[in-house]
């Protein structure tokens, strides 16, 4: 284009912008440089005093930020920091909470113990870090504060997501929307994870035709490092790049990719970190790959084959499972699967098949399963309570063949909870007055708690009326805030409000809203429950909070219907729905709430927590016989709904439970929470608070829970596997010939004869002797190498069989390869038995029966 005989280009060629990312520290006074540390350290969670700093620095900005320490000291004024640096109090508060921090981290830089490497999807640390979703999250977040409180050697890994789970917000008619916000990591407690030249350490791990790449960040949780990988990177294809956006968010094909991450790349993260770990825990199977990567780095660093490999993994290797049906389990179709792990076989030297088997029961399956992938490379597998232990054999029996459930190799560790996050500071208080001034130090030390006793019934009745109005103010203010937000009518929000009662029996449901969990339990009568509620001398009511997954519709419904009944004019105060259920909201609950209610479908509670954190504070539990409340239920500390269906079909079994509950809700809960006595304390209330926190809740707290994972898991694998990996893997390569050998000589084994005194055919008699002879060709083999046993058991339903007796047959006698095992039978009981003979390959190194699954009845 020409102007004036200038000649111009029309349209230059313009380039996009090449932004550089720049990262400006809040601009703190010299003086006020501790809050920094106090800040990047989430150990102020769990001390109650450094958050009270933080609040105290600007109130307003403490709750806006939802108390989160680096938001607030970049919003905070100036003029207010230059306030406090002359505020002398504060001054002392924040030096001695850094002293506090630096002596706390000195003390641990030493832990004792084998290291444990621990993988999770989430971890539930505080609601400024969106990296949970529920139960499960909150859990390893717990896990890993007391870690660091009990000095333990761990380091975690999990996944950095930019959006993390949804926030909850609720339509005007109670329908559920999920919002997602975007997280901004200068603005969260991570930091870049640095090599020992000073450079960002990323991994990557391969896909279709590409190779995906993730930073690694670092969180400190209090001594514990937490590392958390981060896909969400320009050097990512944008498909790739949203792997790790959401948790649980996406198809099933993003899980997969999720799980990659997480498994293959947290080991190549810890590799590169310098981190060689005597055991790894894998937190439910979305971990599972840890297994292979790790035999596939023995094959390649230590020129191990894949046999000698797994034993070293199988035996470092814990696997816990939170869940308790199977289609609960995260599987992947074969098709898919192959598309994203096609290389890796070769990589560990099995074929195609023989991998897809490691997380298969039968080869006729089209799913790859992730439980039966950590199962098969575990030797330690627990379930999250006693019951799900139990459950959780039900669940993995098929990769057992030849075994009843009972024999299973699945143990348990309850679950617990971390008690200085989840224990109001007032009773923190309290528990030092009369516990001692060690605690919660001495938490192990169980008769500690049982100082509760001592304590006078008035103190403890004026602490829980303080603590549930504490939770009814902030209640209100929460839910008006939301109703405001929703347009709600100013007389209803207002009625509402007006009618929730400080002094009335509060009673809260608060979880994960799943059909199994039973929320629409309490409504089956609405008549019935109007008249407890609205009873005019002993009034009850009612706290609702929780989220349903997006994709859950039931779970969605049942929270538009609990809101619905909450506006009609008859529950109006009496039943409320607090949106968007967070830790925060939880606590306010948890400590204030004088009862809370659970009512899961028997048994689909794997564990439960909440109602443990309840306990901390003296809330009485209420619930179903399921997960922990089984092993917590003591007579006069709660109340219970059986253990044992009365119904097969579902409906009635909720009529029955509902009436139940209705039941002892007016006979038993509401009186003993109005009688009072003439200083106006319910003394037989607060007899069953003591006795909840005497006999109930210190067998429920993570020191125990970590304690046990030592005794029952960690420190006995780590033995057993610095035997295994001795002598450049001597122990390793030799039961790995020695499997190979039985392997190949298995099934030319042969059943010669099997001599049975008359009286086993027809009827016994107690007190005589029944001689037994089996003669087996074992080909070869040695009969030191292979066993023979007779089990009996009762019940001819095969799936309930339960073994009476297991006892194993001597090897005397060998002419060439024939073998006589021999046993005289004595009868002690009488009845009708069955029994079986059952050949199995026996080796004083097996760690347990089901670490080689050669068995055969004959």
């Amino acid at each position: 284009m020409e102007s004036n005989g200038i000649r111009y280009i029309d349209k230059p060629v313009v380039l996009e912008p090449v932004w550089k990312k720049i990262i400006v520290d809040p601009n703190l006074p010299e003086s006020l440089s501790p809050l920094r540390d106090l800040s990047r350290n989430l150990w102020w969670v769990w001390n109650t005093e450094v958050g009270e700093l933080f609040k105290y620095i600007d109130n307003e900005i403490w709750e806006e930020c939802y108390y989160n320490p680096i938001v607030l000291l970049e919003q905070v004024s100036y003029k207010r920091l230059s306030q406090l640096v002359k505020d002398k109090d504060f001054v002392i508060r924040m030096k001695d909470a850094h002293i506090r921090l630096t002596q706390y981290l000195e003390e641990r830089k030493n832990p004792a113990g084998p290291e444990i490497a621990y993988f999770s999807m989430e971890y539930g640390l505080h609601d400024s870090l969106k990296i949970f979703s529920g139960g499960l999250g909150i859990l390893a977040g717990d896990y890993l504060k007391e870690a660091s409180d009990s000095n333990v050697n761990l380091v975690a890994v999990g996944l950095l997501y930019r959006y993390g789970y949804f926030k909850q917000s609720l339509g005007i008619n109670g329908e559920q929307i999920a919002n997602y916000e975007a997280q901004q990591f200068s603005k969260i407690p991570v930091q870049p994870a640095l090599d020992n030249n000073g450079e960002w350490i990323s991994i990557e791990v391969k896909f279709p035709g590409r190779n995906i790449v993730a930073k690694v960040w670092q969180v400190n949780v209090g001594s514990i490092k937490l590392y958390l990988l981060d896909a969400d990177r320009p050097e990512n294809e944008e498909y790739d790049r949203s792997v790790t956006h959401h948790l649980y968010g996406g198809d099933n094909e993003n899980r997969l990719k999720q799980e990659m991450l997480l498994g293959l790349g947290g080991i190549r993260a810890l590799n590169k970190l310098g981190y060689k770990s005597d055991v790894y825990h894998c937190n439910e199977g979305h971990a599972a790959f840890i297994g292979i990567e790790r035999i596939a780095d023995f094959i390649s660093n230590e020129s191990l084959t894949y046999a000698e490999a797994r034993e070293v993994v199988r035996v470092s290797t814990v696997f816990t499972t939170h869940t308790p049906v199977p289609a609960g389990h995260d599987s992947f179709h074969v098709d898919m699967f192959k598309h994203y792990m096609d290389n890796f076989p070769e990589k560990i030297g099995l074929s195609w098949d023989e991998f897809l088997m490691l997380g298969k029961a039968n080869a006729n399956e089209d799913h790859f399963n992730m439980s039966f992938l950590a199962s098969n490379l575990s030797q330690g597998i627990n379930g999250v309570s006693m019951l799900h232990g139990d459950v959780s054999k039900m669940v993995l029996k098929n990769l057992y063949p030849g075994f009843l459930e009972e024999e299973l190799e699945i143990g348990y560790v309850t679950n617990g909870v971390h008690y200085s996050t989840w224990t109001a500071p007032e009773w923190k208080e309290i528990h030092k007055k009369y516990f001692g001034g060690d605690f919660p130090v001495s938490q192990l030390n169980f008769d500690a708690w049982k100082n509760i006793y001592n304590v006078p019934d008035s103190e403890i009745w004026d602490l829980r009326e303080s603590l549930r109005l504490k939770s009814i103010n902030l209640i209100k203010a929460r839910f008006s805030d939301n109703w405001i937000k929703l347009h709600q009518h100013p007389n209803l929000v207002s009625e509402i409000l007006g009618r929730l009662d400080p002094k009335a029996l509060t009673i809260g449901f608060a979880r994960r809203f799943a059909t199994y969990k039973r929320g629409y339990l309490l409504f089956r009568n609405l008549d019935r429950l109007s008249k407890i509620v609205n009873n005019p001398d002993r009034p009850v009511q009612f706290i609702f909070a929780g989220k349903a997954h997006p994709a859950d519709k039931a779970g969605q419904d049942l929270i538009k219907n609990i809101v619905e009944i909450s506006k009609r004019s008859e529950f109006r105060g009496k039943i409320l729905f607090i949106q968007n259920y967070d830790m925060s909201l939880a606590k306010t609950l948890l400590q204030g709430v004088d009862v809370w209610l659970n009512t899961p479908t028997r048994p689909l509670e794997a564990s439960g927590t909440s109602g443990e954190k309840g306990v901390m504070n003296g809330t009485m539990h209420f619930s179903v016989l399921d997960g922990w409340w089984v092993e917590g239920y003591k007579k006069d500390a709660g109340w219970a709904l059986p253990a044992e269906r009365t119904f097969e079909y579902q409906d009635f079994q909720d009529e029955l439970d509902a009436e139940t509950i209705y039941n002892i809700l007016e006979e038993e809960i509401v009186p003993s929470f109005y009688n009072r006595d003439k200083t106006g304390v319910p003394q037989k209330w607060v007899s069953y608070i003591k006795n909840t926190i005497a006999q109930v809740a210190p067998n429920f707290t993570t020191a125990r829970m970590i304690r046990d994972y030592q005794d029952r898991y960690y420190n006995p694998q780590f033995e057993r596997a610095g035997r295994v990996k001795a002598d450049n893997f001597k122990m390793a390569k030799e039961m790995a010939a020695w499997k190979y050998k039985i392997s190949k000589g298995w099934n030319s084994i042969e059943v010669k004869s099997v001599e049975i005194s008359d009286g086993i055919t027809n009827k016994m008699k107690i007190g005589q002797e029944y001689p037994v002879k089996v003669y087996l060709d074992l080909k070869g083999l040695s009969c030191s190498e292979i066993g023979l046993e007779l089990v009996i058991t009762e019940n001819d339903n095969k799936e309930n069989a339960r073994i009476i007796e297991t006892v194993e047959l001597l090897a005397e006698n060998c002419e060439g390869t024939v073998c006589c095992y021999r046993h005289n039978l004595h009868p002690n009981h009488p009845g009708t038995f069955n029994y079986g003979f059952r050949i199995y390959a026996k080796n004083k190194n097996l760690a347990h029966r089901q670490d080689f699954r050669y068995v055969r009845w004959i």
